[in-house]
């Protein structure tokens, strides 16, 4: 991870598509709640299968301390609805064809090719409180991201 935000730094702001073929724009959350975004590689992958369930079965933990959670990765809208039914995710998916958002972030490619693991959690007034960043240990961004929460009370 290079160039992208760092913890204290304000959130980049984006517009992306949902799967439900949206418009989501960051800024529309920031001072309504805390947000949860995370970056992950593929839909249907093993690992982001892991994450993304792990996301759907904590999201009411998540929501309980004031958190929306966003995903985000380079696959269509079509393939996020489907993903996001498979996975059982009441939340956001956002496709980031070509990974410019990603790229924003300073989300960078696992051996030059596989895209970014990384999560951030970005308090109500548009700065990241806590960047975490894990190729390997999908399930462990949940448990990152809920820490950080606790902590913003």
């Amino acid at each position: 991870m290079t160039n992208g935000p760092r913890e204290g730094d304000r959130a980049p702001d984006f517009t992306l598509t949902a799967q439900d073929g949206n418009k989501v724009s960051l800024h529309e959350f920031l001072a309504k709640k805390n947000v949860v975004l995370y970056f992950y590689p593929k839909d249907f992958t093993a690992g982001c299968t892991a994450e993304t369930k792990a996301f759907g079965e904590s999201y009411e933990s998540l929501t309980s301390l004031g958190a929306e959670v966003i995903g985000v990765s380079a696959d269509s809208e079509q393939s996020h609805q489907s993903f996001a039914s498979e996975c059982g995710a009441r939340f956001i998916l956002l496709s980031d064809p070509g990974g410019h958002v990603a790229e924003l972030y300073g989300v960078r490619r696992a051996l030059g090719l596989i895209p970014g693991r990384v999560t951030f959690v970005i308090d109500k007034g548009g700065v990241v409180r806590r960047v975490f960043s894990s190729q390997l240990n999908p399930r462990r961004h949940v448990s990152e991201a809920v820490d950080a929460l606790k902590v913003l009370g």
